[in-house]
């Protein structure tokens, strides 16, 4: 399937499709990948807030702020990792019976099946700045993410 294709069905039914991630084995650079893909998406999803600083601040790039944006977004990388092998243990503690890789998974893909809503954050703030739209906005995209997240940890877990 693809990615598009697989985070539409993510969102209908999101243990099948983390079933069928697992199911094709273990694949380290599958997994890195799809964090990879959502980092992208979630840099992505700051230019126009970065573009309406810069102009604001009547600077005439806002290549510096993206600059910035994007090192501290790679920076993330090792906290991802770390979520995840937190939750692992947090799993195993109840009883689950997964593996780190599919913790990985269930983590990862959860954020690339919530970046669409992520995105659309990132026009929210670019377009009408912090308020309570851009908070209202968050608020659905943490809510979108751990449902997904839960789900598919359940089913990564058994």
């Amino acid at each position: 399937m693809a990615v598009t294709t697989d985070i539409i069905a993510s969102w209908r039914r999101p243990r099948a499709t983390i079933r069928r991630h697992l199911a094709r084995g273990v694949s380290e650079a599958f997994a890195f990948t799809i964090l990879l893909v959502f980092l992208t998406l979630a840099f992505v999803s700051q230019w126009p807030e970065a573009s309406h600083e810069a102009f604001l601040a009547n600077e005439p790039s806002a290549a510096p702020r993206l600059l910035a944006r994007a090192l501290a977004v790679l920076a993330t990388i090792p906290l991802w990792y770390g979520v995840a092998a937190l939750s692992r243990l947090l799993a195993r503690a109840f009883g689950g019976r997964g593996s780190w890789y599919s913790a990985r998974m269930a983590l990862f893909w959860a954020m690339l099946a919530v970046s669409p809503l992520v995105l659309f954050h990132g026009l929210i703030r670019g377009f009408l700045g912090d308020g309570l739209q851009a908070t209202v906005v968050g608020l659905l995209v943490l809510a979108g993410f751990l449902y997904l997240w839960l789900a598919m940890m359940i089913e990564a877990e058994r």
